[in-house]
């Protein structure tokens, strides 16, 4: 008799419930094994598909894009909240990945859901001059392209990120790279995303996230880089005010929207917040 398995796709922080960033979520009485995880993630071809599993008063949880398992995804948290509350009801739901602690709180009614994750502790570090040049190689940018109010780094919100921020707009909208060589470079400094970004307010921003080292050209929303990005800017004391609005996707025709709250302490987590919405199984 065939095992049927079930896969739930879920985009998470969309724009007024459209766009979104696609996740797969599975969830099971006990974890596939590694293999079958990488295996169904690389079938599903999103960005990233998160694995769950019960586990005492919380679930166990594991990410894979279709090139290897990552430590932390903020999108398919949304997405695997909004899960959880469509099958348990409203409500907060520990999770345990390789590395941390994580909680997400959800709310889903009739295929839509609000789901709001606290990231891992923050930390953030300046960009090595040289992986700074080489990235700047990468996607064809001047030093002249780089904002210098949000100089280049090395930030962690669960996973690590290497934050460029650019003086315009147009700028952003003109990402350009080799997939390959991407992921050399990510796979070589231990990054999970290059974010590029645009500060159009101290509290609005744009971004544009590199995910070759997932085998991914871009990811459409990451709430792993927006953490990362929130505790950067706490830690370069910028005006934030307490909170960001990024938007993403927009340049790959998948409007995502995500919202975040920064608690003043240094290195506390970080709360990200987004709408989602089911797209079968």
């Amino acid at each position: 008799m065939q095992t049927i398995i079930k896969v739930h796709q879920v985009a998470a922080f969309t724009a007024d419930d459209q766009g979104g960033n696609p996740a797969g979520v599975m969830i099971r009485a006990a974890l596939p094994d590694e293999r079958a995880m990488q295996h169904i993630a690389t079938e599903m071809g999103y960005s990233e598909t998160v694995f769950a599993a019960p586990m005492g008063d919380g679930w166990r949880v594991r990410y894979f894009s279709p090139d290897g398992e990552v430590p932390f995804c903020g999108h398919a948290t949304i997405a695997l909240g909004t899960v959880l509350a469509q099958q348990h009801g409203d409500g907060v739901f520990p999770l345990t990945t390789n590395h941390s602690q994580v909680v997400v709180e959800a709310q889903a009614r009739d295929g839509l859901g609000h789901a709001t994750l606290q990231a891992p502790m923050t930390s953030s570090l300046p960009a090595p001059p040289a992986l700074v040049q080489a990235a700047l190689e990468l996607f064809g940018y001047r030093l002249a392209d780089l904002d210098d109010r949000i100089p280049p780094a090395i930030a962690n919100g669960g996973a690590s990120h290497l934050v460029l921020a650019l003086t315009s707009r147009d700028k952003l909208r003109a990402m350009r790279y080799q997939l390959a060589t991407g992921r050399s470079l990510m796979q070589q400094h231990g990054l999970t995303t290059i974010s590029l970004i645009y500060a159009e307010t101290p509290q609005r921003f744009h971004a544009r996230n590199a995910f070759a080292s997932g085998g991914v050209y871009e990811d459409p929303a990451t709430g792993a880089a927006a953490a990362a990005l929130a505790g950067y800017l706490r830690d370069l004391d910028w005006p934030h005010g307490g909170s960001l609005s990024i938007e993403q996707g927009v340049d790959m025709g998948a409007p995502c929207h995500l919202q975040v709250s920064i608690p003043a302490e240094a290195g506390a987590a970080i709360r990200v917040s987004g709408r989602a919405r089911m797209m079968g199984e």
